[in-house]
Order: structure tokens, then sequence, then C-alpha cells
């Protein structure tokens, strides 16, 4: 349980950090939060001979408010992500799925870049940048550029992350005002991945669903975007039918491992269960 040795840099810029990297070649990580590399490191499962830390990077934190979007630093920690104005006024999910994170000691140092950028299908904000329709911005070797979360993820751990490029923020068109949400999270314990989870953002009008987007957590190689169960739910008014045939898509849409959260088989179920949850609780809170 301790890792092997490894020299420490911390960079005082983006810039700065995406040149050590590409110095230090393959063998540097960047460290922002450190809760999936260090348990890592400590098991020797990954061991890199140099760490470059991005905390000491301050255009690398915070939220603000850009026009229609939301603009996250990737080094904004859930801790200040429950305590910010702007995320409770304009996309209350992404509290709501802060809070079911982990515990408070881990919420205080892990980021939400951290969360996004190893592919970790376990981790909780994948599949709710996918169903919020988020947008990653990359720095690298080669300049910025930005990638669709809906296309970012690519595989367990494998993501369009280029050698040497880092998160640097993330930026989420905000719901229209009055949007329903909801996040629900099936889990063994406190602090645990989720066993299946699910994510809703829908708008409603008249008694019919207007948009609605899902992702799911947990039940594959990456997070999913259930796109097709979403647009049999368009235009309906969530009848028990139509909730049916959307739960039945989703879980088409699955292929959780057999692991001690569970068979297959259960898991799948599971996503169902927790996406009729959320479908409840997005319709209760839409205007």
């Amino acid at each position: 349980m301790i890792p092997g040795s490894f020299a420490y840099h911390r960079p005082q810029s983006v810039r700065e950090a995406v040149a050590m990297l590409a110095d230090l070649g393959e063998e540097a990580r960047p460290l922002a939060g450190g809760h999936s590399l260090i348990p890592m490191m400590k098991l020797r499962l990954a061991q890199p001979q140099h760490l470059v830390d991005l905390g000491g990077i301050p255009d690398l934190k915070g939220v603000r408010a850009e026009a229609g979007d939301v603009v996250i630093g990737a080094m904004t920690s859930q801790h200040e992500m429950i305590a910010s104005p702007v995320l409770a006024e304009r996309i209350p999910l992404l509290r709501e799925v802060s809070v079911l994170i982990a515990d408070p000691q881990v919420r205080y140092m892990g980021t939400l870049g951290g969360n996004v950028a190893n592919g970790d299908p376990g981790n909780d904000m994948p599949a709710v940048m996918v169903c919020l329709g988020a947008i990653f911005q990359l720095a690298g070797p080669n300049g910025e550029r930005q990638v669709a979360a809906r296309e970012f993820y690519q595989g367990a751990y494998f993501t369009a992350l280029e050698p040497g490029e880092i998160v640097t923020a993330i930026r989420i068109p905000a719901p229209p005002a009055g949007h329903g949400y909801a996040y629900e999270k099936l889990k063994r314990k406190v602090g645990d991945y989720a066993t299946a989870a699910a994510a809703v953002v829908l708008t409603q009008s008249g008694g019919r669903l207007t948009s609605c987007s899902i992702g799911l957590t947990n039940v594959a190689e990456t997070p999913l975007w259930a796109d097709g169960a979403a647009a049999l739910l368009v235009g309906s008014t969530l009848d028990g039918e139509t909730i049916k045939q959307a739960v039945a898509a989703a879980e088409a849409l699955t292929a959780p491992a057999s692991d001690n959260r569970g068979p297959a088989e259960y898991r799948t179920k599971m996503a169902g269960v927790m996406l009729r949850r959320a479908l409840a609780r997005a319709r209760s809170r839409a205007a």
C-alpha cells in the first residue's frame, strides 16, 4: 500500500503544466484531487515517475455564468460545487450529484475535472455531463480544443484525451428555467460507486414533455446517453405504458459486469428502477 518513488511537480499555469507533461513524456501523470490515481499508485497498478499537480493553477478553478452557459474550472472541488450560488440557480442537478459522491472528506479534495477525465465508468459525473450535453475544454501540446462529453468516452478508462492533454474546464448549456431534474443512485453504502444510477433533465408544457435527456452510470464500459429512450418520452404525459417502453429501451443499452455489486441482470434492472424514480422526481420539479 505504499506507492513507488516519483518526482513531484507543481506548475503555476496551464501553459507550464502542458509544457511539463510534454517534456516528461509517458512517465508523467497529471494530478487533480488524487482520489483515483493515488489508490492505483498504492496498489502499484499505476507507477508514474512524475506527478504534475494541477492544484496550483488558479485559472483551473471557479464557477461562472457566460451568457446561456455555465463554465466550471476543472480543478473546482465537489465541495465548491455544492456551495456555488451559480449552480444552485442555473444547474441544481450538479449540486444534487456532488452531495452523493463519496463523503465530505473526499468532496473537499475531489475535483470535477478529475471525476470526468479518467474514464472510470463508476464515476457519477460523466453520465451527468452526457445528460446535460456538456463540452470539455482541453489543452495540450497542439493547442486548445473542445470535445463533447457524448463523444469523449471511448471505453473503460479510455477517452478522447490525447497524450499530454488535460481538461481545463467544462462548459454546460444551462437548462431552461423551470426544468425538472433528478439523479437517482443505488449504492451498497455511503461512499460507494453506484450499482446503477440515472440522471434525468426534462421540460414540460401543458402536462406533456417537451424535452428529455437521460444519462446512465456504471452499467456499461462508458457512461450511457439513452437518447432513444428519451425520444420515446417527448410528447407524452409520462403515462405508464410510455415509461415502460422508455425503461425497456434504456435497459437494452446497458452491458454491466457481474461483480460484488450484483449480477449483470440485476444491475440492468436496477438501472431501469433508477430511471423510473428519476423521471418521477424530475417531473415533480418541473414547472
